[in-house]
């Protein structure tokens, strides 16, 4: 009797716990879509600009896709007792763990040469910056990461001084994106830019001098992960916690479930 109270405590706090996760997955999809297909209005109204959200809408709707899997093979799995779709969800759930401790011991073992490796990706997108007519992807996403981070090229700002578009042309141009806009209204009186017809681009006016972040992306990188480590640390630990937790319920409920008794079957 007490192992069969244990069962359904565990059959129905997996539900519930992965209903939850189902109908976070769905908000979060539903929510990056609107983005993606109404960045427009949703920029004016929040006041930012389009490709950031691009950026933020394929992340909502690729976490809402993978948690609305796994808490729908949770739900089903757990309310119906189907040991193939509880199997899955273990299964997920490790491929999950495995994946986030090897991501973690090759960044961390790897570091010197990932960062060498994301330097030369970085540099190549600065060099072709607004040569294509349309913002690419990889563009937007590096005005995002410049943007948010408040810094400007990936080792100083002088990268862009490989730019074609900057080198070739006559107005003095830098990226939109690296724009320092406390400096740029403490200098106003100096200091007029405009955007340029080029997208991307800001020209200066009376003065030479970038109005931009002095510091490199790489550096603003190491410096935040610097001071927020024993955070991350903390948070990878309480997931993989979490999981781990998660892995064992599911696998003790898929083991005791009656092995004479086929839920495939009722239901089918």
């Amino acid at each position: 009797m007490a192992i069969k109270g244990c069962l359904s405590v565990t059959k129905y706090f997996l539900f519930v716990f992965n209903l939850f996760f189902f109908i976070l997955g769905g908000v979060l999809l539903c929510f990056g879509l609107w983005i993606l297909f109404d960045r427009g209005s949703f920029a004016t109204m929040i006041g930012s600009s389009v490709p950031t959200l691009k950026v933020w809408s394929y992340v909502f709707s690729g976490v809402g896709i993978l948690t609305m899997l796994l808490g729908f093979l949770g739900c089903l799995g757990s309310l119906k007792e189907i040991k193939c779709l509880l199997g899955f969800y273990f299964a997920f759930l490790l491929l999950l763990f495995s994946a986030q401790i090897t991501i973690g011991v090759l960044v961390y073992t790897q570091r010197n040469s990932l960062s060498t490796r994301l330097g030369t990706i970085v540099e190549s997108v600065i060099k072709d910056y607004g040569l294509y007519g349309n913002q690419t992807d990889l563009e937007e996403g590096w005005d995002f990461a410049q943007e948010k981070m408040q810094c400007c090229g990936w080792y100083a700002p002088e990268d862009w001084q490989k730019n074609p578009k900057i080198q070739n042309t006559s107005a003095n141009l830098y990226p939109c994106s690296c724009q320092n806009v406390s400096a740029f209204h403490t200098n106003s009186s100096t200091n007029s830019s405009t955007e340029y017809p080029e997208a991307g681009f800001c020209t200066t006016g009376a003065t030479k001098k970038w109005p931009v972040y002095q510091t490199g992306c790489m550096n603003t990188l190491q410096a935040f992960l610097l001071n927020n480590s024993i955070t991350i640390v903390g948070v990878c630990i309480g997931i993989a916690l979490l999981e781990l937790f998660v892995m064992t319920l599911s696998m003790c409920l898929c083991r005791n479930l009656d092995q004479n008794y086929n839920k495939l079957a009722r239901y089918s």
